[in-house]
């Protein structure tokens, strides 16, 4: 199956306004990808809309986040059930600093309903760290039957490697993200402890030509053993 397991929607500033749910799962159909997510910026307020949106045009989904930690590290955090998503985003809530967003400089954060309509604004700025480190957050996802994925580990300012120099050998992710095949090959290299893993190759996508073409496969044995059973 072809996937983008990180695409950002209107709810994140740094994303363009036209990354609606609808607009999202319709551009993810012609591009011929069969399973996606969304995972906004310390938000998973967009996923019910999203989920009808999948639905509409016959794409798999799963729920996600893009947490921001302590350490400025940034995860994706993905899960199979919606009430698991209540529960975590009731988690972010309470680890979320209360800095207004300021949409003339960050941008706006629009949230959707499933016709695409705006019907409201997040108010504190979901591109800030949580009151939560790196391995806090790993554990309350587990907590919660979620998976967590290290988000673009060798490129920009908050990835793992960035941020700390390293991937710590007692971080207890479930997967990690690179932008190629060469990459993987690099972290391997860096790090040898790591032998086996899931590797996601992720558009990271803030506008809606980004979203990733039919290039990156994942059979269903490897889906299932990420998620440790079938799905």
């Amino acid at each position: 199956m072809f996937y983008d397991f990180h695409i950002h929607s209107c709810l994140s500033p740094c994303s363009n306004n036209d990354m609606t749910p609808n607009n999202i799962a319709q551009m993810a159909k012609i591009k011929g990808l069969d399973y996606i997510a969304i995972c906004d910026h310390n938000s998973l307020r967009q996923q019910p809309a999203f989920k009808i949106a999948c639905n509409q045009v016959g794409i798999k989904m799963m729920y996600g986040v893009e947490i921001q930690t302590s350490e400025e590290v940034h995860v994706c955090a993905y899960f199979l059930e919606m009430n698991d998503c209540n529960l975590f985003q009731e988690w972010i809530d309470k680890k979320t600093n209360p800095i207004k967003n300021n949409e003339s400089f960050f941008g706006e954060q629009n949230l959707c309903n499933e016709f695409d309509e705006v019907i409201g604004k997040e108010e504190y700025l979901l591109i800030n760290s949580l009151n939560a480190s790196l391995n806090e957050t790993i554990d309350v996802v587990h907590c919660f039957h979620g998976k967590v994925v290290l988000a673009h580990v060798l490129d920009r300012v908050n990835s793992v490697t960035h941020q700390l120099g390293f991937i710590p050998q007692d971080c207890k992710f479930d997967g990690l993200e690179v932008k190629n095949l060469n990459q993987m090959i690099t972290v391997k290299q860096k790090h040898p402890w790591i032998q086996e893993t899931t590797w996601f190759i992720n558009s990271d996508a803030h506008q809606l030509i980004d979203i990733s073409e039919p290039e990156n496969a994942m059979s269903s044995k490897e889906f299932e053993l990420f998620w440790g059973k079938t799905v």
